[in-house]
């Protein structure tokens, strides 16, 4: 393999301490769906409880469960996907809070809580619009009125509230923003006191000091993924964490090739629509083959000269956010395409 993710985990915990900086006094949660967004699960996770995060956002409760086995109980695990009876019972055994959408949900963990003889910790969604899971507006009253009830019987407590927003526009956060209000409102109505709310990730943690409440969930901004058609990485004062590259294992008279393809999660429709970077410079990506791709070539281009597909823009690359930007979607995309067959390798520059 010619091909390495070179990550940079320094870079990681500075963008960890920018990030809280930012958000404070509200809390943040470290995103690590998609093994860390493609940077290594194991690693980051090691890296942020040594920066002192406390809570991490783990999407599933196997993902959960990976972060529990790496740094024990010193640190909060979220999860929001229990996909069978199985993942239910593991994630209160491993006092996992679990995010709960769905009142069919609610029952069946509670049914599990019970049966295990502990109380499981519960964080409570609302859809505020976005329609990615969530408990609908008008069935919210009986919702929580359902999870106040339960609390009481002492099966689960409820700890948190929580949403996801589109990020759309600001007037359409702003409407969702109203009704995850109006949803806290009910709840405490209803008897719940969630000492976590929690409804911001990356771009609207920084843009909008009104959606951080209690914490925030942070991924791509930890990882110095900017948000596609956002500001830049340096002017967020953030550092991409990961450089994507690969050495030159052929010369031509007009390109060169290297030994890093589409079967290692490099979107073939980058070709002819982007720069990498080499030691002369950006030059173009001509073609994305399967497991080579052709670069425009340079003066004295040798074999075994490094080329960067995307990176920190040091060699003339651009990030994950640019590549993305060719094909219409976010930078987080190119990340967790690339392959785990693509090693990963840490450093703390």
């Amino acid at each position: 393999m010619t091909a390495r993710l070179r990550v940079d985990l320094g870079a990681l915990a500075a963008n960890i301490e920018r990030v809280r900086d930012v958000v404070a006094p509200a809390g943040l949660m470290l995103v690590v769906k998609d093994d860390a967004y493609g940077h290594g699960l194991d690693a980051v996770v090691r890296t942020a409880a040594a920066a002192g995060v406390s809570w991490i956002g783990a999407f599933d409760v196997r993902t959960g469960r990976a972060v529990r086995a790496v740094v024990g109980d010193d640190v909060r695990v979220f999860a929001w996907i229990a996909a069978s009876h199985d993942d239910l019972a593991a994630a209160i055994v491993d006092g996992i809070d679990l995010g709960v959408g769905d009142a069919a949900l609610l029952e069946e963990l509670a049914a599990a809580a019970s049966r295990a003889g502990l109380a499981v910790r519960v964080h409570l969604k609302i859809d505020t619009g976005l329609h990615r899971n969530g408990v609908r507006p008008e069935e919210w009253r009986a919702f929580v009125a359902r999870a106040a009830a339960l609390e009481a019987g002492g099966t689960i407590e409820v700890v948190g509230v929580w949403s996801h927003i589109a990020e759309a526009s600001d007037a359409e956060d702003d409407a969702a923003r109203a009704v995850f209000e109006w949803a806290l409102g009910v709840a405490g109505a209803a008897g719940l006191r969630p000492v976590v709310r929690h409804l911001a990730a990356s771009a609207a943690s920084f843009a909008r000091p009104e959606f951080r409440y209690d914490m925030v969930r942070v991924g791509a901004f930890c990882y110095g993924i900017r948000s596609a058609g956002g500001p830049s990485a340096t002017e967020l004062g953030l550092s991409p964490v990961a450089q994507l590259e690969a050495d030159v294992v052929a010369v031509a008279d007009t390109s060169v090739a290297i030994g890093l393809g589409a079967l290692d999660g490099i979107p073939s429709v980058l070709g002819k629509q982007t720069q990498v970077g080499t030691p002369a410079g950006a030059r173009p990506l001509l073609t994305v083959g399967d497991t080579r791709s052709e670069v425009g070539v340079w003066p004295g281009a040798a074999v075994g000269d490094v080329v960067r597909v995307y990176g920190t823009g040091e060699h003339g690359e651009g990030s994950s956010t640019d590549l993305a930007e060719v094909m219409g979607t976010i930078g987080e995309e190119i990340a967790v395409r690339i392959s785990p067959l693509v090693p990963r390798e840490y450093s703390r520059d």
